[in-house]
């Protein structure tokens, strides 16, 4: 069954049952009232009787006329249930309207029938002092016809106004439904079509107010394909990537197992290309794996205490055997920091940034490493005298498979663009940032920023990142991606 039918059907049902509830209430509060009134007709005549009547121990010496009322029939009887008078309204009656009260010594009221005509009874013992002897009885009887007509009356027109009531309800609850679902079948219309033409850049077009129920799913539902379009064209251009810089190394490999196979005999200069793409392959696919872990947060860390400015004068060690004098590696301030992370991991990250700034750092050029304090935070910083990084690519850089020289030609040694990449997500996942500031033609400052060990993480809330903000406001920081 449909929504659209459920709906329907339970507005139906909700108004059936509060037109039941209240016809019930409305029939029997009617009936009440009815019946009362007519007992209140039977009760007064009695008082009236009794007033006038003439009693003694012997029995009733005088009662006065019965037929005081035209609705009311009354019936006198002695002691013994002997009918001894009755009210002109009686011609063709002889008997009691309801016999089996003639033997009660308070006044009751009874439902009774003569014929076809069904009469409210009231039976009412006639006493005298002392003891409060019965000497008689009087029953008075008034026809419920009324009653019943009214009741019978009220019954049709609560079943045929309840039941137009509950097909309107039905009618304007499906109409009702209907145009409330209608979004909803644009919807599922819209995200059929975009499964068949496999198109995630098609959008469901809004109806109605933005604020409501519908509008916020249509909203939700359009920033899904948006996150999925842009999901979708990220492993395409991964995709992409990876097929081109495995294309590379392969070619290099199967050129030199050619001329192996030509010449009929291996030479120690094809091997060690082999080797040498073999091992640029292993990184690269070394360097994809550690980046899918850090994004799916399963990126296995250890936790110790790290000395940063140990780590750094090994980083430095390192960097000028990479320089190999075609670039100055110098060490600016270092003071003494500790932080609580992945010792291996912190160093290939600063090893990374090392390599970026060596590899776009020109012969005779210098690339200064640095760690100093501020507030609660570690900062080390790579700075290189290269050419900087045009404001349009700053977006961009912590991309895989990212290169600013696009036309840069890969060397065996070279990167596949993922250093970046890997140094991001390795400082994220140690509670820090890495940030960027450079200048076309001046060089480029990459930092790190980590939280000093004993310091509180939520050190990375938007406050203390303000203030540091604030802080370092005169050297342009830019915040990653």
């Amino acid at each position: 069954m449909t929504l659209r039918a459920r709906l329907t059907l339970w507005y139906a049902a909700v108004l059936a049952g509060v037109l039941v509830l209240f016809g019930a209430a409305v029939y029997v509060m009617l009936s009440a009232s009815m019946t009362r009134q007519i007992e209140q007709t039977l009760e007064r005549t009695a008082d009236d009787i009794l007033r006038a009547s003439q009693r003694s121990v012997g029995g009733i010496t005088l009662l006065p006329p019965l037929d005081l009322t035209a609705n009311v029939y009354v019936e006198a009887f002695d002691s013994e249930g002997t009918l001894v008078d009755l009210s002109a309204n009686l011609t063709t009656i002889d008997q009691a309207f309801d016999p089996s009260q003639l033997n009660t010594r308070v006044r009751t009221f009874s439902n009774g029938q003569v014929g076809q005509v069904h009469l409210r009874v009231l039976t009412v013992p006639i006493v005298v002092p002392p003891g409060e002897r019965v000497i008689g009885y009087l029953q008075l009887a008034s026809s419920l016809e009324t009653v019943v007509q009214a009741r019978d009356l009220l019954l049709l027109l609560l079943i045929v106004g309840g039941i137009l009531a509950v097909g309107a309800a039905a009618l304007v609850g499906g109409a009702t439904a209907s145009a409330a679902l209608r979004p909803l079948d644009q919807v599922t219309e819209t995200a059929l079509q975009i499964t068949r033409a496999d198109d995630l850049s098609r959008r469901i077009p809004r109806f109605g107010r933005a604020n409501d129920e519908v509008g916020r799913l249509i909203q939700a539902f359009n920033e899904s394909l948006e996150r999925l379009e842009n999901l979708f064209e990220t492993q395409r251009r991964f995709l992409a990537d990876v097929s081109h810089e495995l294309r590379t190394p392969l070619t290099s490999i199967r050129g030199n197992v050619d001329l192996i196979r030509r010449m009929g005999k291996p030479d120690a200069e094809s091997l060690d290309a082999i080797t040498s793409e073999v091992d640029r392959m292993t990184r690269m696919v070394q360097d994809l794996l550690l980046l899918a872990q850090a994004e799916t947060g399963k990126l296995p860390l250890a936790s110790a205490v790290v000395e940063l400015d140990t780590l750094m004068l090994e980083v430095y060690q390192q960097a000028k055997m990479l320089a190999q004098e075609k670039v100055e590696v110098h060490l600016g301030r270092e003071d003494q920091a500790r932080v609580l992370g992945d010792r291996d991991r912190l160093k290939q990250v600063l090893l990374n940034l090392v390599g970026n700034a060596l590899e776009h750092t020109p012969p005779g050029g210098r690339v200064t490493l640095a760690l100093s304090c501020v507030e609660d935070w570690a900062r080390l910083t790579v700075t290189d005298t290269g050419a900087g990084i045009p404001q349009d690519e700053l977006p961009h850089i912590f991309e895989r498979f990212y290169r600013i020289d696009r036309s840069r030609r890969r060397t065996a040694a070279g990167g596949a663009g993922l250093g970046l990449s890997i140094a991001y997500w390795i400082t994220r996942s140690h509670h820090g940032r890495l940030e960027v500031a450079t200048e076309v033609g001046k060089g480029s400052t990459f930092s790190i920023w980590l939280p000093l060990h004993g310091a509180t993480p939520a050190g990375t809330s938007a406050g203390r990142f303000t203030q540091l903000g604030e802080a370092l406001e005169s050297e342009s920081w830019l915040r990653p991606r």
